[in-house]
């Protein structure tokens, strides 16, 4: 038996593996040989798909659904079974069940082991639900040998916590992860990086330092590994001096963070009520003199957006001296709360965006309360090209 694992291609993505997918191949008995491609690194051809696998197992996103159905629908017309998991199976499981054979419903870890047993049997259902999330420690090592024949940068992801308690507006993490804090077992997790011969760690955790008694151990026992790491933090705990120290002594290299706003009012309007305009510079000072690095995310769209906010948060990002920068027009993503409450405003230019082929130059998908789609778009392009200015990086690196 032969199952091939596939990660679709969007404009977005980032050349790192599939840690979802790495999740499952260990997961999958030993005796099943097991593939995996990269639709960006190696793009699949549609037209030369043969049928020398018996299952294709395919995360989908929701910005990788329309390219996830195509490859799909390739493979099932050479009579390949298919099946997709994932955020946006999760969120929308009946339209993907019209391009799959099958549907996985939530978080797969318990799923998997029965879905196999049940292709094997001929027996496959079309749906497997995960009712409830599951307990943290039954993730496994990832499968890393999966992808060793891609040439990705020195990195390497795992995840250690899921779940988010916030509730931001615009974000989907709840929809798939819950709304609270599930935590690996620390000592499974430490043994687990320490397997890990590349030399940076990605820790993909939507926030890092969530649950502020598992942060400090966690980090107190990354110190002996002297690993280098990259993660994802939410400002709220980040102002603790304590944390601060605790993070640069455990090998954090740098920090993403969703600054997303800085308009007081977009931020309690959004829900976000863990960021603070007013102090973000009081955490970042403290994260520079650590020497942590900051890639910073920005959200452009939000209702007391206007023509202003390109300059206003450009020149924020400067005087911050961010690393890196990420400018986003705001999408509404499926089964959030932003996707609802423009669908009810009457907002939403096409319900199911993500259906198109050039769903990025159509953006934005909605349409914004003051400010054009023509402006917003305008200004999203002019804040990378601004931000990424010989000027601006002379700027950053004077203020540095």
């Amino acid at each position: 038996m032969h199952i091939h694992f596939i990660s679709p291609a969007a404009e977005e993505n980032a050349k790192i593996p599939s840690l979802s997918l790495m999740i499952l191949a260990a997961l999958t008995p030993s005796y099943i040989k097991t593939t995996y491609q990269d639709d960006l690194i190696n793009p699949i051809n549609l037209k030369e798909i043969k049928k020398d696998v018996d299952m294709v197992a395919i995360t989908v996103s929701t910005k990788t659904a329309y390219r996830a159905y195509r490859i799909a629908e390739a493979y099932r017309e050479k009579g390949v079974k298919v099946v997709m998991g994932g955020i946006h199976p999760t969120a929308l499981p009946y339209e993907a069940l019209e391009y799959a054979d099958s549907v996985v419903i939530g978080e797969a870890e318990k799923i998997w082991p029965k879905l196999i047993k049940d292709f094997e049997n001929g027996r496959l259902s079309p749906m497997y639900r995960q009712n409830e999330f599951i307990d943290c420690s039954l993730i496994p090592f990832a499968k890393r040998t999966l992808c060793y024949n891609y040439h990705y940068p020195p990195i390497a992801p795992i995840q250690i916590t899921r779940g988010c308690p916030h509730l931001c507006e615009f974000c989907s993490v709840r929809t798939f992860f819950g709304g609270k804090y599930r935590k690996r077992p620390i000592d499974a997790v430490i043994d687990e990086i320490a397997s890990i011969s590349r030399p940076v760690i990605m820790i993909h955790d939507d926030n890092i330092i969530g649950d502020e008694g598992y942060a400090k151990e966690f980090l107190s026992k990354m110190i002996p590994l002297k690993k280098r790491w990259v993660g994802q933090a939410s400002l709220k705990g980040l102002n603790k001096k304590g944390i601060v120290k605790l993070l640069k002594k455990s090998g954090c290299i740098g920090l993403l963070i969703g600054f997303e706003s800085i308009s007081e009012k977009n931020i309690k309007q959004s829900k976000k009520f863990q960021n603070n305009p007013a102090k973000y510079m009081e955490v970042i000072d403290m994260l520079h003199k650590a020497g942590i690095m900051i890639w910073a995310s920005f959200i452009y769209g939000l209702d007391y957006d206007d023509e202003t906010i390109f300059e206003k948060t450009v020149e924020f990002a400067i005087k911050a001296r961010f690393l890196s920068a990420v400018f986003a027009i705001l999408t509404p993503y499926p089964k959030t709360p932003i996707y609802e409450r423009l669908k009810k405003e009457g907002r939403l230019i096409d319900e199911k965006w993500w259906l198109k082929e050039d769903q990025e130059k159509r953006a934005p998908h909605f349409i914004p309360k003051n400010i054009s789609r023509e402006k917003l778009r305008e200004g999203w392009q002019w804040s990378w090209k601004k931000f990424y200015s010989v000027s601006s990086i002379i700027r950053r690196f004077h203020y540095n």
